[in-house]
């Protein structure tokens, strides 16, 4: 890539991934709305044909009339082929099938464990990651050998574990993990400010917080707007509002999947005095089972949803639908802001400004000192050219680390159990896995579950697994 009048040309994006039908159009409409970045997307994935349509796609949409950018889409047949000199690598991939996360979600439920993600955390997570690790490690070696300079930005769930692989494999990569349920919050503390003051904020950026925790269980310790301190007004609204919560505009935690109305984040504040800064859905995973995800009567008390895998398979029918839609040109993306920050950080490792996010990294610049080194921790950090700079967050404080820790002991305990293979690790995670824990099952039957979930996804994991 080169710079010409203050814009960067001819970069080279491999995207692994590239036949996906949410971030990949996602990221194609970001592309597309800015002017001073412009170059090559190397598609690739598993689903070659899917990859082909979104290169159709892509086409099509740079050609509108509203596009700035400047954008010309490939297929690459091979990950070689998509990697070889590539400038950043977007990784967003669907480790095995919607069959596979409906193990993964509901074959606890026999046991009472119940998942309202159930990809990060839990029984769910912790399957998921020996499916998705192994890919990992192959990206890895293959960011080494043909793209070792390039910035690797993960968007794949389990993202610890994401992050954690690779570094494991390549410690010399340069990668990270973004994830938007922080800027969520964000917009939950905007729209709370405005209530309580009757001013308006035109944009949820203007809520500067500073960033604690581990992916999905994150914290703010600090969140102030206008140079208000919001920790005062945000207690003050839960004081008045706690039993019917807090819901985004246009949003129904009834009518929703992924809608909450923000009361386990408020008894979280009330019980630990920090802003807990995901989704209600995410955050009740972290935590004992018998608290937030009892049984579906509980989760319906705290008003969010335990998310069927039965919505995400027909919704990806719906996104096929109109996949074909797109590549056909009867309906055209709409070119309005995702308010997703990828393309913003591109833009500030490439020179043009400078940003603070959220980031997903190791916790090697002890960013959160009472963390281990080793941890992938959400913080916030500072972009700018070829740079990234993570903010040092301080400590947590020691109730939030005790709930903490068990989840990144059980990183450590699930990559090592995907890289060797290991059965009696993965019993291991279960059984100090607070969900599960909180479940109060007899080792037993955990065994059992864990063998039941390994078998029943056994064709997407190595083959030493199915002996």
């Amino acid at each position: 890539m080169h710079e010409v009048e203050g814009k960067i040309r001819d970069i080279r994006i491999a995207y692994l991934g590239g036949g996906s039908r949410g971030w990949a159009w996602t990221f194609m409409t970001d592309l597309a709305m800015e002017e001073d970045l412009s170059g090559t997307i190397c598609l690739y994935d598993i689903d070659l044909e899917a990859a082909r349509r979104n290169q159709v796609i892509g086409t099509r949409l740079m050609a509108g009339p509203e596009a700035k950018g400047d954008w010309t889409f490939e297929v690459s047949q091979t990950l070689e082929e998509s990697l070889r000199g590539a400038d950043f690598v977007v990784i967003s991939i669907l480790p095995g099938t919607f069959d596979d996360m409906e193990s993964d979600v509901h074959c606890p439920e026999h046991l009472g464990i119940y998942q309202s993600v159930g990809d990060t955390a839990g029984p769910g997570g912790i399957i998921r990651a020996l499916r998705t690790i192994p890919a990992f490690v192959t990206f890895a070696e293959a960011i080494r050998e043909f793209c070792p300079d390039a910035w690797v930005i993960n968007y794949t769930n389990p993202m610890s574990l994401c992050v954690k692989t690779l570094y494991h494999v390549f410690p010399g990569i340069k990668a990270f993990g973004c994830c938007h349920e922080v800027f969520g919050t964000q917009k939950v503390l905007k729209g709370i400010y405005e209530a309580e003051t009757g001013e308006t904020v035109s944009d949820w950026h203007d809520i500067l917080v500073n960033v604690i925790g581990i992916n999905h269980f994150t914290w703010f310790s600090e969140a102030s707007c206008r140079s208000v301190d919001l920790f005062p007004i945000y207690r003050k609204y839960i004081d008045a509002h706690f039993e019917e919560g807090y819901e985004l505009s246009g949003e129904n935690w009834m009518n929703s999947s992924f809608a909450c109305a923000n009361r386990v984040k408020m008894d979280l504040f009330l019980r630990f005095g920090l802003i807990a800064a995901a989704g209600d859905r995410h955050l009740a995973e972290f935590m004992p089972g018998d608290e937030y995800l009892k049984d579906p009567e509980t989760v319906k008390a705290w008003k969010y949803s335990l998310t069927p895998v039965s919505w995400r398979k027909d919704d990806l029918k719906r996104r096929l639908e109109r996949s074909e839609r797109l590549a056909s040109g009867k309906e055209e993306i709409p070119l309005v802001s995702t308010g997703e920050e990828g393309i913003l950080l591109i833009k500030a490792l490439c020179g043009l400004g400078r940003i603070i996010s959220n980031v997903n990294i190791p916790n090697s610049a002890l960013q959160i000192p009472n963390l281990p080194a080793e941890a992938v921790v959400e913080t916030n950090a500072v972009f700018s050219r070829d740079r990234i700079h993570p903010v040092a967050a301080g400590p947590m404080p020691e109730k939030i680390r005790v709930l903490t820790m068990p989840h990144i002991e059980n990183h450590r305990r699930t990559l090592q159990a995907a890289l060797s293979c290991d059965e009696e690790l993965v019993v291991e995670a279960f059984l100090t896995d607070p969900n599960v824990l909180g479940s109060h099952c007899r080792e037993t039957d955990v065994r059992s579950l864990v063998r039941e979930m390994i078998r029943n996804t056994a064709s997407k994991l190595p083959e030493k697994w199915h002996r």
